[in-house]
């Protein structure tokens, strides 16, 4: 199997999936070429204590020429039951940072690299290795070559491909628990079985982001008010949907807590209630609480490498907040204003008498006759009159008032 690329959490499914495959087929190795920069401290804990539990012998290579491993790669090399390095390939940097590459704050700092060095000094020495030149490579970010990394006993041999390190391992014993060795006889010669990472593990390790996925919830959120605000254009609906369902999917491949998950699902339900009923702020306030108390309980117990960008995280709950005060502020006044339905829509319109009124006639209105009840003297036919009151198909006029005071 191949590791080519920043260890997170899908790379620990796939390792424990092919580690399954191998133990089924009683397999008499597994090789991984690993080519990394580093990744996520709290999966390659995990990668590691599957090194351990393995019942089948573990070789790590690192390749191909100029590749690397870096960081989290050194404590994979070191935890396996075999090390090699290609040539051209180097070892080490394995100081801890934050996931955004910044320096981590100097307490915090201090905890995690004395737990990273207690880690990685005890698979050096249950591997038989330079445990020594292990704590530096955590606390001083050393990195060397393969021939110096072969010279301080950090890895067990050099090859040039596997086939060369295939006949290199033939015939040696490997202690897989202080009471089980086994002997790894004609390796080189056995039959090979290459497993890839499937499509659907690819995309889950695409999208399997902490900052994307709370973009993603954040954006589809903003696309589903939209065409609530828009009803009939279908397509912000149709994208807010699957960016929201794709949001969570990206979260459920994390170690986030599932209440918290359900608290934000909750608090979108209540905030969209909030824009299509009137419940006097109850619904929006309750979205608003949900929405802080399921961030808090999703990456409360999140390593701080698996939690979302603060800034990009502050700055999507900023627009979301204004977006959505705004909204619900033009929905409030829009409830409280009174549109004038029926007969009530018709006062202070004007109106043509078509026949005397004194004080009963008919006027015309909006291609219709009335009958009308002058209050103020009489109305000739042409003149004008201003509707003061409709009951039913009667309606109650008065005379305008001319510029000068008089009536017409």
């Amino acid at each position: 199997m191949k590791i080519d690329g920043a260890i997170g959490p899908m790379t620990e499914r796939f390792v424990e999936r092919v580690f399954e495959k191998a133990k089924l087929n009683e397999a008499s190795l597994i090789i991984i070429e690993l080519d990394t920069p580093g990744g996520v401290s709290s999966s390659t804990r995990e990668i590691v204590q599957h090194f351990y539990q393995s019942s089948v012998p573990i070789a790590v290579y690192v390749s191909p020429a100029g590749g690397r491993a870096a960081s989290a790669g050194t404590f994979l090399t070191i935890a396996a039951h075999v090390a090699a390095m290609a040539p051209n390939t180097s070892i080490g940097a394995a100081s801890a940072v934050n996931s955004d590459g910044s320096d981590i704050e100097e307490t915090l700092a201090s905890k995690v690299e004395n737990d990273s060095v207690s880690f990685i000094r005890g698979a050096a020495e249950l591997r038989g290795r330079n445990a020594d030149w292990a704590e530096l490579a955590v606390r001083e970010a050393v990195s060397i070559t393969q021939d110096k990394a072969l010279e301080l006993n950090v890895i067990d041999y050099i090859a040039y491909d596997i086939d060369d390190l295939l006949v290199k391992i033939t015939n040696i014993d490997i202690i897989l628990t202080p009471d089980t060795t086994e002997t790894l006889t004609n390796v080189s010669e056995a039959p090979r079985v290459y497993i890839e990472k499937t499509q659907w593990e690819k995309i889950l390790e695409l999208i399997s982001n902490p900052t994307l996925a709370t973009i993603l919830l954040s954006l589809g959120f903003l696309a589903l008010v939209f065409e609530l605000s828009n009803p009939g254009l279908f397509l912000p609906g149709v994208a807010g949907v699957i960016a929201i369902v794709v949001g969570f999917l990206a979260l459920g491949t994390l170690p986030v807590d599932t209440a918290g998950l359900a608290l934000i699902g909750a608090a979108m339900v209540f905030l969209f209630l909030e824009l299509l009923v009137t419940s006097g702020g109850i619904l929006g306030g309750g979205g608003v609480v949900a929405l802080i108390l399921g961030i808090i309980i999703t990456f409360r117990e999140t390593p701080t490498d698996l939690q979302p960008n603060k800034i990009v995280a502050f700055l999507l709950i900023f627009v979301l907040a204004t977006l959505f005060i705004s909204i619900a502020v033009g929905l409030a006044r829009s409830r409280n204003k009174v549109s004038p339905t029926g007969g009530d829509a018709l006062i202070g319109r004007i109106a043509e008498v078509r026949t005397s009124l004194e004080p009963d006639g008919m006027v015309f209105l909006e291609g219709e006759l009335w009958r009308a009840e002058i209050v103020n003297g009489a109305a000739n036919e042409g003149e004008q009159v201003s509707i003061l009151e409709v009951n039913g198909l009667q309606l109650k006029v008065s005379k305008l008032e001319k510029t000068d005071g008089s009536t017409k």
